[in-house]
């Protein structure tokens, strides 16, 4: 069972903290945010559905949990770079590696 965190924040039963309403994320808004450097204004154009209360208020959750979900962001990022380091060998590459060989 979903807790809220505000009338704009639900805490799932992963702990995960979300927009209210939605299946969205609050650290993908801040990712936006800390990766690419959107302000709301441009976060709520790439998001429609939220409103800017919403979006504000995940950066009210932010800044109140800002080193737990830093901690969370970087966690994605080496899962990124693990996943693109284990893919650099993989079968698919290889056989494209291959298949450009033969090209060239």
């Amino acid at each position: 069972m979903a807790t809220v965190s505000s009338p704009h924040i639900e805490i799932d039963d992963q702990r995960v903290a979300r927009i209210a309403g939605t299946r969205t994320k609050v650290k993908l808004v801040i990712a936006d945010y800390v990766y690419w450097g959107w302000t709301p204004d441009i976060i709520h154009r790439q998001y429609p559905y939220l409103s800017l209360a919403q979006i504000h208020a995940a950066f009210v959750y932010y800044y109140d949990h800002q080193a737990q979900i830093d901690a969370e962001l970087k966690e994605d990022e080496l899962y990124v770079e693990r996943m693109a380091k284990e893919a650099e060998n993989s079968p698919l590459q290889q056989k494209l590696r291959k298949l450009k060989e033969q090209q060239s």
